[in-house]
């Protein structure tokens, strides 16, 4: 009986599925699949400032579901995700912009 009653509470709360604040944040984990599934790509194909934003927000957002009342869980994780990826991929574009061997023999000659 405790199963059910935990379906129905989740059912009822107030970010639970029959919200916004519910089917949001799931699709919003469609971006952040996105970033990481870019992680295979060439460096010259990421953007600074898609990146940038994406992190940005990632931040804001997560710092906002922790604020807000009822604490929206699945906002918090995506959130996290998402800046979490935008970081990586600006750490990797910086790292093959500025840090390689490529562009330090370049700078060399």
């Amino acid at each position: 009986m405790s199963t059910v009653m935990a379906a129905f509470s989740l059912w009822n709360h107030p970010a639970g599925p029959k919200t916004i604040h519910f089917w949001a944040p799931t699709f919003k984990w469609g971006l952040t699949i996105a970033n990481v599934v870019d992680f295979s790509k060439p460096h010259e194909s990421i953007s600074y400032p898609q990146q940038i934003a994406l992190a940005a927000s990632g931040l804001i957002w997560a710092r906002y579901s922790t604020i807000i009342t009822p604490k929206n869980w699945n906002l918090f994780g995506v959130s996290l995700g998402m800046s979490a990826t935008g970081i990586g991929q600006l750490a990797r574009k910086a790292w093959h912009d500025y840090y390689s061997e490529k562009n330090t023999t370049k700078a060399e000659e």
